[in-house]
């Protein structure tokens, strides 16, 4: 990931959670633990070397655990670890917003 550079509190939170899919992947994990296939299915648009580096991260940053579990074949599963359910607040705000910008009128152009 890459560094802070400014110090501020808002550009450290968006480079971890920043870009496209990561809260996104967040928000699929609050409903509990789900295999690396259901987030594929959850998230079809993403492909599998990117959603593998997403998770990645996400587990580096510590917001969320992966488990192996010793079975044949390996059963590997993500969840959001404590501070990764600290993001569930973050997750409804930018829900409502989200669901606000999909209701509002199209803005039109300037003539």
């Amino acid at each position: 990931m890459k560094k802070n550079v400014s110090g501020c509190s808002v550009e450290e939170a968006m480079r971890v959670i920043g870009g496209r899919w990561r809260l996104l992947l967040v928000s699929y994990l609050l409903d509990g633990s789900k295999r690396f296939n259901e987030l594929r299915r959850d998230m079809p648009d993403i492909s599998q070397r990117v959603l593998t580096l997403e998770l990645r991260a996400l587990e580096e940053a510590g917001l969320i655990v992966r488990t192996v579990y010793p079975e044949v074949p390996p059963r590997v599963e993500y969840r959001l670890s404590d501070d990764g359910e600290r993001l569930r607040p973050v997750v409804e705000v930018v829900k409502t917003f989200g669901l606000w910008l999909k209701a509002r009128p199209e803005p039109q152009d300037a003539e």
